[in-house]
């Protein structure tokens, strides 16, 4: 989790989501949080949905004091400790955020697995993991809070990956690939059909960005490869870095507010230029 002292791209966010709704999936740490940071900023109100307490807690905590630094009154931010990989976890987080808010502006699709196993060694168990949490849960919450969507003329922001459609050497993804292409595919086809209901549907593709998730896929590789990796990144990234979860959160921002109003079924590069290559 990054700490309070934000860059100042940040600090001057407009407050594009004044007044607004927001649910954040898997936002109490990572890119989630990231998103999280940037909404609050936006004049958001939140529920951060995950699966540690303690790290909900931990997320609250620092956004109450970006918050109280940054606006007159404090942040409204609610917690909801849910496992979004079983189908009973995902109705009960709907009918919670529903009996609480019962206008959605903007859903942020963000938790979600990946585990870079070899296609020979990906089990079943793990393929379901990575459909159960990537695709099944954004599609079934997003279904049960589409009336709270309609109702309140909101959008809905799935986060993707290139590894959709970009993969890399020594990195093994097929599981990962294959329900990040779900995810684009389900984009723009729900952006297809809820439009005239007007429910915008985006999403981002992040590059590599700095997150606990980044470094445990990278601590699991052996030295050469954690050495090969950043080399790979000076190479391959026009950038030459990789992304900071608050590139995302502006990105998300962005696509939330009303100055992306005619922005619809749109998979958004978030990657310091490695799909240009």
């Amino acid at each position: 989790m990054q700490n309070a002292d934000t860059p100042s791209s940040i600090h001057a966010t407009p407050r594009l989501l004044e007044g607004k709704h927001a649910v954040i999936t898997g936002g109490s740490e990572g890119i989630g949080f990231g998103i999280a940071q940037a909404f609050v900023h936006a004049g958001a109100s939140l529920i951060l949905i995950g699966r540690s307490h303690h790290k909900l807690e931990a997320a609250r905590h620092e956004l109450m004091s970006i918050g109280q630094t940054s606006h007159d009154q404090p942040p409204s931010i609610h917690l909801l400790e849910a496992d979004l990989q079983h189908p009973e976890q995902v109705q009960h987080v709907a009918d919670t955020v529903l009996a609480r808010w019962p206008h959605v502006d903007v859903l942020v699709n963000n938790a979600g697995i990946g585990r870079f196993a070899a296609f020979a060694d990906t089990d079943e168990a793990l393929f379901d993991q990575h459909i159960n949490l990537n695709v099944k849960a954004p599609y079934f919450l997003t279904q049960r809070l589409l009336p709270a969507l309609i109702s309140a003329q909101g959008n809905v922001i799935n986060i993707s990956s290139y590894f959709a459609h970009r993969m890399l050497p020594g990195r093994t993804t097929t599981a990962y690939s294959m329900t990040k292409g779900a995810v684009n595919a389900f984009t723009r086809a729900l952006a297809f059909e809820v439009g005239h209901l007007g429910v915008r549907v985006n999403a981002i593709a992040p590059g590599s960005v700095e997150t606990p998730q980044l470094q445990h896929n990278l601590q699991a590789m052996p030295v050469e490869g954690q050495q090969a990796f950043h080399n790979m990144v000076r190479t391959i990234y026009p950038l030459q870095r990789i992304g900071r979860i608050e590139d995302v959160g502006q990105a998300a921002v962005f696509l939330a507010s009303a100055t992306a109003g005619w922005i619809t079924g749109t998979v958004l590069a978030v990657d310091g230029g490695l799909t240009t290559n």
